[in-house]
């Protein structure tokens, strides 16, 4: 079969139009954590863009240079934007970068931290500020209720 019959191209082609990582029009508001994150994963996406490069023929391997580019401007804006944030405001009051522990109706106990979007990660304990939870809570105090997935909480800690 001839080689203009195959679709080997087709996928280099993708390659090359991959994508930009959508970038959220929310601040960027990290916690220390999460900016030491982005620096590491920018780190890691200027040594994949030079490990692409390295490979001689980017023809070769589009695939590879395509997702270090595209990652490579992600981090590289997500890392020019981060606004550092710490938790500040009244005590007792849920702060940005704080955890906190709620109540839920049906008799579980769940803590989650309040980060930045790209720190978010709810199964290790952590969503991001402008989640639905996170913004219910936000700015209440212990022993305050919210509805929260149509369930009502209600916050026991605050750390």
């Amino acid at each position: 079969m001839s080689v203009a019959f195959t679709k080997e191209g087709d996928s280099e082609a993708f390659a090359a139009d991959l994508l930009d990582r959508p970038i959220s029009s929310n601040p960027n508001l990290v916690t220390a954590r999460g900016l030491a994150q982005l620096e590491a994963w920018l780190a890691e996406a200027r040594a994949a863009y030079s490990a692409a490069q390295a490979q001689g023929d980017v023809a070769e391997d589009r695939t590879a240079m395509a997702r270090a580019t595209r990652d490579l401007r992600y981090y590289s804006a997500r890392r020019a934007s981060a606004q550092l944030t710490e938790p500040n405001g009244p005590e007792g009051v849920l702060h940005f970068g704080q955890a906190v522990t709620f109540d839920r109706e049906d008799g579980r106990r769940q803590t989650f931290r309040i980060v930045g979007e790209d720190e978010a990660n709810p199964a290790e304990g952590s969503v991001s500020y402008v989640s639905p939870l996170a913004r219910a809570l936000l700015g209440k105090g212990i022993g305050d209720t919210a509805v929260v997935g149509g369930g009502e909480v209600e916050i026991v800690a605050i750390g």
